[in-house]
């Protein structure tokens, strides 16, 4: 009986939270549609979804601590490296870091239905595989800290396969194009994020779990070169890898209704009460 209503409360929630994820986005839509087809309409589009995020976030009820080790307010511009374990990465990212944040994504971002294209014309997409895509997104991202504004980048590339456990080697990209400008690294670590939305190949997992976001003191790279990368590199990842919590070394299972084989209460006789 306990796992029926452990089951049932995961469905539940599940239906609460894509509720309060969806509703903002499509009450939201016609104007993010509108204005990112519009020179400088950028801001606009962002501010949507800030407030899309902030709102969801809210909604799902969940605790979030967060943690700001610098003592004085980060540079502007900036480049934020974040670990990535979950499709809520972002939307921590959009509520936590204030002003415009210019996000670099995997291109098959932009070709999620409806949404994707939106985020295609706003933020800069790259498909890692292309050294032109990967030239045309640095191109950009120089010229978005040249126009001081901050970028924000998942250097590991991909959702970690083990998250909140191992983190993915890290690309140069982000510390090259943070040496280039010279401007300082802010790496922010979310170890908690897999643990109330993991990355699953069949349907939708969502658990009602804390939820933490770290930023770490900004690291200056004025006067580096692309030599120090991987110093730098090394540096980041034991930062984002000493984020981890024990409570987030295994990802969640599956929910079913049935006891699991072999436990020991799926072996106990049940009571004529449950």
């Amino acid at each position: 009986m306990r796992h029926l209503l452990r089951y049932l409360g995961h469905r539940l929630y599940t239906t609460w939270a894509t509720f309060w994820f969806l509703v903002p986005f499509v009450l939201t839509y016609p104007v993010q549609w509108f204005f990112s087809r519009r020179p400088g309409g950028e801001g606009v589009v962002h501010a949507l979804n800030r407030f899309w995020s902030k709102l969801s976030i809210t909604m799902w009820g969940v605790p979030v601590e967060v943690v700001c080790e610098s003592p004085v307010p980060y540079p502007q511009p900036c480049v934020y490296v974040a670990n990535h374990g979950s499709y809520i990465d972002i939307m921590m990212l959009f509520k936590y870091i204030p002003g415009f944040l210019q996000m670099m994504g995997k291109a098959s971002l932009a070709r999620v239905p409806v949404w994707g294209p939106i985020f295609g014309r706003v933020y800069i997409t790259v498909d890692r595989t292309s050294a032109v895509s990967r030239g045309r997104a640095m191109v950009e991202a120089r010229r978005t800290l040249a126009e001081g504004k901050s970028i924000a980048i998942f250097a590991e590339g991909r959702i970690s396969p083990k998250p909140g456990k191992e983190l993915l080697p890290l690309l140069d990209g982000a510390f090259q194009m943070a040496i280039e400008a010279g401007v300082p690294l802010v790496p922010v670590g979310m170890p908690l994020n897999h643990m109330f939305m993991p990355d699953v190949e069949k349907g939708l997992r969502v658990r009602y779990h804390r939820l933490k976001i770290v930023f770490h003191p900004p690291i200056p790279t004025v006067g580096l070169t692309l030599a120090d990368i991987p110093a730098l590199k090394q540096q980041v990842a034991a930062q984002l890898a000493g984020d981890f919590l024990p409570e987030g070394a295994v990802k969640p299972g599956p929910s079913t209704w049935r006891a699991p084989s072999g436990s020991a209460s799926s072996q106990q006789p049940q009571s004529a009460h449950s």
